[in-house]
């Protein structure tokens, strides 16, 4: 079967700032919390390895951008560094900054590919931090300002603006887990961290059609689709349970402008409602976005939580469900994530019959390998057939929500090149392209030419 694509498809990848440029404390960059929490715990990074030691793409974006157009991009997605623009978080602009920004925008537009710019990807500047994260309303204030500078230096070039890349991941990672730095272990700030997180969004979002700029303005979600175990009463609850907090907590407000009644019931039932201000409903109502990105690795399967009582005090959300790993599924063995590629089709029609079809992309899907060295082949190029498996099985999928009238506008891979990835640095690697990190040599993945002429025919076989 022929798989063919619309001639405007978006097809791309996606890194960050933090994940790629290095450069970590040059030019008048200030420490972000990563940076900081690398000094102050190195052990807790992969091989101790930390954010200096990403793909020195702020020294290499030139060639980089060759790279891309060698590997048929016609679009591509990064972020600006807040901590790089404005060194102390809410003050002067800094010259190096913009400078090399707009390089990297012209660089890109030169070589006929769109630029997609995200305002925020988990590096929050250590001084905003300090002044209290994303729990300070100050804070949502000062990334407003942050957002407004951006749009003013950039915006006459970039078309595609993203407020944040996965906005739960903090809430999850740096306050409930204990995965990130904060390392807060409190539902109630968690709570607080995604309420406020949505305000900046709505916030940046404002300032951008006040500045009546022609392009469009979205956010980047993470939607792993919930899967109930049965279909048992308990398990469809546990399953409800999830999706409202881990999907709906930010999708609702930032399609529809409003939270969803069953969120707020079951947070104030458990004494979780965050502090709310009497102009906050209509800043977000206010805040809906232009353009949807959509994450997905893999799906959520949960089950009833064992003991669990209704209205019984909870301290997390694994409180309200359990994780289930369904029998037979298949699995990803260097990573031990679940491959499910029907997830991608069934996100895409939950926006299509739910969210008014609102316009999106792909904008992160990928495989990551643990120890990918092994698939060298004689002539140094990784022979990665799982990659190609990978992407051309949920593209098949992507294919059939589109014939379905799904409104997705492209596909971008994580990511172009093996990147640092927070606590993981690069154990796993999930590029198109193989980073020595040595010798910073990179060298086309077979999964590489495979997208470059996917991309190029708008398709496959």
């Amino acid at each position: 079967m022929n798989y063919q694509f619309a001639g405007d498809f978006w097809w791309g990848s996606a890194t960050s700032a933090p994940q790629s440029e290095g450069a970590a404390a040059r030019d008048g960059k200030s420490r972000n919390i990563f940076d900081y929490w690398y000094e102050i715990a190195p052990e807790r990074f992969h091989n101790r390895v930390g954010p200096a030691e990403a793909s020195t793409f702020y020294d290499r974006f030139g060639d980089d951008i060759r790279l891309l157009k060698t590997l048929g991009h016609n679009s591509f997605r990064t972020s600006i560094s807040w901590s790089r623009l404005i060194p102390d978080g809410d003050g002067e602009v800094n010259p190096q900054a913009v400078a090399f920004y707009n390089q990297l925008i012209d660089g890109l537009l030169a070589e006929g590919i769109i630029p997609f710019i995200n305002l925020y990807h988990f590096d929050m500047p250590l001084c905003m931090q300090q002044r209290g994260g994303w729990e300070s309303r100050e804070v949502v204030a000062a990334y407003g300002r942050y957002a407004k500078t951006c749009f003013s230096l950039f915006g006459d070039r970039v078309q595609h603006w993203f407020t944040f890349n996965e906005p739960i991941v903090p809430v999850e990672a740096g306050y409930l887990n204990d995965l990130h730095y904060p390392c807060v272990v409190d539902f109630r700030r968690a709570v607080t961290v995604a309420y406020h997180s949505v305000l900046a969004h709505a916030t940046a979002v404002g300032h951008y059609r006040a500045l009546g700029q022609t392009g469009t303005i979205g956010i980047i979600l993470n939607l792993s689709p919930t899967y109930p175990r049965s279909g048992s009463e308990e398990d469809l609850l546990a399953a409800h349970h999830a999706d409202l907090l881990l999907n709906k907590s930010f999708l609702d407000p930032v399609t529809k402008g409003r939270y969803p009644a069953a969120l707020l019931a079951l947070l104030e039932r458990h004494g979780l409602l965050p502090h709310c201000e009497p102009q906050d409903a209509q800043l977000i109502a206010a805040g809906t976005v232009d353009l949807l990105g959509v994450n997905y690795y893999q799906p959520r399967r949960v089950m009833a939580k064992e003991g669990y009582r209704p209205g019984e005090a909870i301290a997390l959300p694994e409180d309200l469900f359990s994780y289930y790993a369904m029998p037979g599924r298949k699995i990803n063995p260097h990573r031990g994530w679940e491959i499910y590629e029907q997830g991608l089709y069934d996100i895409l029609m939950d926006l299509k019959e739910n969210y008014g079809n609102l316009p999106c992309y792909i904008s992160e899907n990928g495989m990551g390998v643990e120890g990918e060295e092994a698939f060298i082949g004689a002539d140094g190029r990784v022979e990665d057939d799982y990659r190609i498996d990978f992407i051309r099985e949920h593209l098949q999928w992507l294919h059939r929500a589109l014939e379905e009238g799904s409104n997705c506008k492209g596909y971008h891979l994580w990511t172009f090149i093996d990147c640092w990835s927070w606590l993981n640095a690069y154990k796993n690697r999930y590029g198109l392209v193989r980073l020595e990190l040595a010798s910073q040599r990179r060298t086309i993945k077979k999964s590489g030419y495979w997208f470059a002429e996917t991309a190029r025919k708008n398709g496959f076989d």
